[in-house]
């Protein structure tokens, strides 16, 4: 790829990213143990989805737009820590009440990519990555088709990476079946892990 300098660094940039765990991570796993396989692939396409309107915000320059506003920025900010914060008290809710013999409500895969679509929105600062991390790679005097083929390397990417992490939830999630006491603690452990965020965000934001 010569448009693309440092190309392998390019590559273990983008996978060390994605390894990273987060409130998508969280959705997907989540979603996977519920839903089965369609539920998480269909959450991994929300998140994808969310990624490429971030990356196609930053390269029609919407970063700076932000970065030139403080406000907006701030008030985007809260919105996220927000939503954050209200998807895992909801999950913390949800898991309260349940017995051993309770039933799941069941969800479609298109209502999970919609909330996975949302949470990948509920973070900002995403777009700014996106605009300090391409530039590290453009090699000089590059053509005009480098950045979107740079963003088709993190869009299968990220499929890669959360496709694998659809199969090994899965697997783990029916061990989970006959263990509903198991299956609450891990909904509970996922719901603190969002409201961590969705704080550690709101902290940041003071």
């Amino acid at each position: 790829m010569a448009d693309i300098q440092n190309y392998g660094s390019f590559l273990i940039a983008i996978l060390i990213f994605q390894a990273v765990p987060g409130a998508g991570t969280v959705a997907i796993l989540d979603a996977t143990a519920r839903g089965g396989v369609r539920a998480g692939m269909a959450c991994v396409g929300g998140t994808l989805a969310g990624d490429a309107l971030f990356m196609a915000g930053a390269a029609l320059g919407l970063a700076a737009l932000l970065q030139a506003s403080p406000a907006l920025f701030g008030a985007l900010q809260w919105v996220g820590a927000g939503y954050l914060l209200w998807m895992g008290c909801g999950m913390l809710r949800s898991t309260a009440c349940v017995t051993a013999t309770a039933t799941e409500v069941p969800r479609s895969p298109r209502a999970y990519a919609w909330r996975a679509f949302a949470i990948s929105l509920a973070n900002p600062k995403v777009m700014l990555f996106f605009v300090a991390f391409f530039p590290l790679f453009i090699a000089p005097g590059a053509s005009a088709a480098t950045l979107p083929l740079m963003m088709l390397h993190v869009t299968v990417l990220s499929l890669f990476w959360q496709g694998l992490l659809v199969l090994l939830g899965r697997q783990v999630a029916r061990r989970l079946v006959h263990r509903p006491a198991a299956r609450r603690l891990a909904a509970r452990l996922a719901g603190f892990v969002l409201v961590g965020l969705g704080l550690r965000l709101a902290v940041g934001l003071r």
